[in-house]
């Protein structure tokens, strides 16, 4: 699958773009902090692996918007794990735009740079429970597969690890 990566048909794609964000408009802020909520409302503290605001901020994350006129859609964000390697993280559809193939589209966005920054492979945890099954439909559908845990995972038990080759 390479760098390719289908995306939904169910957007209108010249209808959104994608900014590369610094996390700091109240939007994006309040939606960082949604996802770090419903994390901990669906995982043990310990295998909360999500960025808070600061960790969204470093310098190894790049975060992507995706908005439609002055709307938010969703973000989605990669980690530069080393050269070749990068991980997908914080991937998050607006609750008013689900269903409308803003997480395809945002997951299609971070394959793409993977690819275009040279990593030969993205990789990504995600929970193993039912409030998570739609993100992995999601991965495994864009060529993800499992994986051991990468990178400082420790396996607790409760993630699900995935990986996928990249190529130029």
């Amino acid at each position: 699958m390479g760098c390719r990566t289908q995306r939904s048909g169910a957007l209108t794609e010249p209808a959104i773009r994608f900014e590369r964000d610094d996390v700091t408009r109240q939007a994006v802020i309040a939606l960082a902090e949604l996802h770090l909520h419903e994390a901990y409302d669906n995982s043990p503290p310990e295998s909360v692996f999500a960025l808070d605001l600061s960790g969204l901020r470093r310098p190894e994350v790049t975060v992507w918007t995706v908005w439609e006129g002055d709307a938010l859609l969703g973000m989605g964000a990669l980690k530069q794990l080393d050269a070749a390697h990068g991980e997908v993280k914080a991937m998050r559809t607006a609750p008013a735009h689900l269903r409308r193939g803003i997480a395809g589209a945002v997951l299609a966005h971070l394959v793409e740079q993977g690819c275009a920054r040279g990593y030969r492979r993205l990789s990504l945890e995600t929970g193993a429970t039912e409030p998570y099954a739609p993100a992995r439909t999601l991965y495994e559908r864009a060529g993800f597969l499992p994986c051991p845990p990468f990178g400082d995972y420790v396996d607790v038990g409760f993630s699900r690890y995935y990986t996928r080759a990249l190529s130029g």
